[in-house]
């Protein structure tokens, strides 16, 4: 892969705005050698050494920055991501840049590297690594770097953001952020130039449910199918992990009920949801007057306070208070819970 540089961008590190201890021809030759030496992105890891002033440590858990680590225009940060990363697609890396530096345009490349022989490093040490990005650092005083982790990531490059075009995997972390002066013979104030770097994680949004279902007694483990926004879940052993917002659940069963639930799942979160798998078998629940007799198939219901069992198929209910008599045909299907209430109207006249 190639790093493109734009024109616009050519011309502007060819110009005379920088105008330290050098002519523009011998300015435009060494960026040009720069360029072609850091034009492509190399696919076997690569030999160098690099002045380590410490180790960037971010949580997935924590979306505060790490504390700054100051280095110098030769020097770098290894940056590493802990805990669980399910839900974070990049790194930010914050670049704070003396004042002085804006004089200075593209006069320091920026490298980064993963895949690193070395894990925890301090002062110069010798590394391999696989370069994923290198360019001229911007001239601004406030430079922002995202680093992508895995490959469907939705980072977009914007006037203050630079995505880098290559991804470093969680198993390829920690990665190596560098600085490396491009030009000889700058000022000696030049070298006392500090950038102060800081990285947070970026994430998704993304979260995660959680479904746990209990069995009936004696129905253990029977055969059902879920599916969350009309999409199947072949498993439910694993979190599973969605977009933000409001989600539908279903469970289709020959020998359970059919189930339904709304949830919500926030970002990074973790929702438990438990559900309770039912007895297909239909319900009958009745609502009356303490007075009144129920009649079931012309047998009378004695305990009328817990749903009853009954089968599918046409049923007869009689309600009976006194001399009163009500009697419906009832169609029962499976799965379903039937409620057969007696309702008495108050009914008042007016008459002239």
């Amino acid at each position: 892969m190639l790093t493109l540089i734009s024109a616009k961008k050519l011309r502007l590190m060819l110009s005379g705005e920088n105008q330290c201890n050098g002519c523009n021809m011998t300015r435009a030759i060494s960026i040009l050698a720069i360029i072609m030496i850091f034009s492509g992105i190399p696919l076997h890891p690569e030999s160098f050494r690099a002045d380590v002033r410490g180790v960037l440590t971010i949580s997935a858990d924590r979306p505060e920055s790490s504390e700054p680590i100051t280095i110098g225009i030769d020097g770098s940060v290894l940056v590493n991501l802990v805990s669980d990363v399910r839900f974070v697609r990049g790194v930010e890396l914050e670049i704070t840049a003396p004042q002085g530096w804006l004089q200075y345009r593209s006069s320091i490349m920026m490298m980064m590297f993963n895949n690193l022989n070395h894990n925890t490093a301090a002062g110069i040490t010798d590394f391999e690594g696989r370069r994923i990005a290198a360019e001229p650092l911007p001239s601004r005083l406030r430079i922002i770097y995202h680093v992508p982790i895995r490959q469907q990531h939705g980072l977009r490059n914007t006037t203050s953001v630079t995505v880098t075009a290559n991804t470093a995997p969680p198993d390829t972390l920690p990665f190596l952020f560098r600085l490396q002066p491009i030009e000889k013979g700058l000022p000696a104030r030049f070298d006392q130039f500090k950038f102060n770097v800081t990285a947070r994680p970026i994430y998704s949004d993304e979260g995660a449910v959680k479904i746990t279902t209990r069995f009936p007694p004696n129905q253990r483990n029977r055969p059902f199918t879920v599916l969350i926004d009309d999409n199947v879940i072949n498993s439910i052993s694993e979190e599973i992990i969605l977009k933000e917002g409001e989600h539908h659940l279903v469970i289709l069963s020959d020998d359970y009920r059919n189930e339904s639930r709304r949830f919500i799942v926030e970002r990074t979160k973790v929702i438990d949801l438990t559900i309770e798998l039912q007895d297909p078998a239909p319900l009958i629940v009745f609502e009356a007057p303490q007075n009144a007799s129920i009649f079931m198939n012309n047998v009378q219901v004695t305990n009328t306070r817990e749903p009853m069992t009954i089968d599918t198929g046409a049923h007869e209910v009689r309600f009976q208070i006194g001399d009163y008599t009500v009697i419906k045909t009832l169609n029962v299907q499976r799965g379903k819970t039937y409620r057969v209430s007696l309702g008495v109207d108050l009914i008042i006249s007016e008459d002239d």
